[in-house]
């Protein structure tokens, strides 16, 4: 169930069965000559509706826009400051508590949102800390890729060449799930330099065309199929235990 494409009547009676909800969470970001900007939002959103077709699960809008600062030396990338990022987290969590919701769970499809994403759960538990209050509602976070299996899979497909941004396994669910938006590049180096990450500048310098240890090339709709298949099972067994965690207070 899509939240999004529900009517209001519609998610209060979602609510007498369930509580727990999806937030597809990602960032808008340049993935390499031949990566979609919105790929790192684009795979959890993906996930996330092909687990929902056979499951009664809820999945919220998509979170599109994250912490994603050393992207902007390259066109198109947009980026929040951690500040507005923590921010923006703690006022969609806060909407969906009021609505009775007590699990949410973040599907995270960007690495470099982790750290902001987390910070802002502890401002979220600070709040009902500070009061000595229940919180009345838990967070969850989870990359797509450390759902069970899936890296498995990922290093199977790919056991040379994966790296860590503009991956061939991303490149591959975005692939299966839009055909018609391929792109094809020839890349020098074959597999790209990796390092560290900082600011936008060093970024670009480090990485010119965008990749991180990866080969893109390798990525295919097929491979990408199995990637969102494994995903997607692994998703429905892990919300529905997430959902049934008791509240201790």
């Amino acid at each position: 169930m899509l939240l999004h494409q529900s009517t209001w009547p519609e998610i209060e009676a979602f609510l007498t069965r369930s509580k727990t909800v999806i937030i597809p969470i990602g960032s808008n970001e340049q993935h390499g000559p031949t990566g979609l900007l919105g790929t790192d939002w684009m795979c959890p959103e993906i996930i996330a509706t092909e687990a929902q077709k056979t499951a009664d699960i809820l999945v919220g809008p998509t979170f599109n826009i994250g912490m994603a600062q050393h992207h902007l030396g390259f066109p198109g990338t947009i980026s929040l400051r951690p500040s507005t990022f923590i921010a923006a987290i703690g006022d969609w969590t806060r909407s969906l508590a009021a609505h009775g919701f007590d699990k949410i769970y973040f599907l995270n499809g960007h690495g470099g949102n982790v750290a902001t994403i987390e910070a802002a759960f502890s401002e979220l538990y600070a709040e009902a800390s500070f009061l000595r209050q229940p919180r009345g509602f838990s967070l969850k976070l989870r990359n797509w890729w450390d759902l069970k299996g899936v890296m498995r899979l990922a290093e199977a497909q790919f056991p040379v060449g994966h790296g860590s941004h503009a991956t061939p396994s991303e490149i591959s669910v975005t692939q299966w799930a839009y055909p018609n938006a391929i792109k094809t590049a020839d890349y020098s180096p074959k597999i790209a330099p990796t390092g560290p990450i900082r600011e936008a500048l060093d970024f670009r310098a480090r990485y010119p065309d965008g990749r991180m240890g990866s080969d893109p090339a390798l990525a295919s709709p097929q491979k990408g199929g199995e990637l969102v298949n494994q995903a997607a099972l692994s998703l429905i067994e892990e919300v529905a235990s997430f959902g049934g965690e008791p509240f201790l207070v």
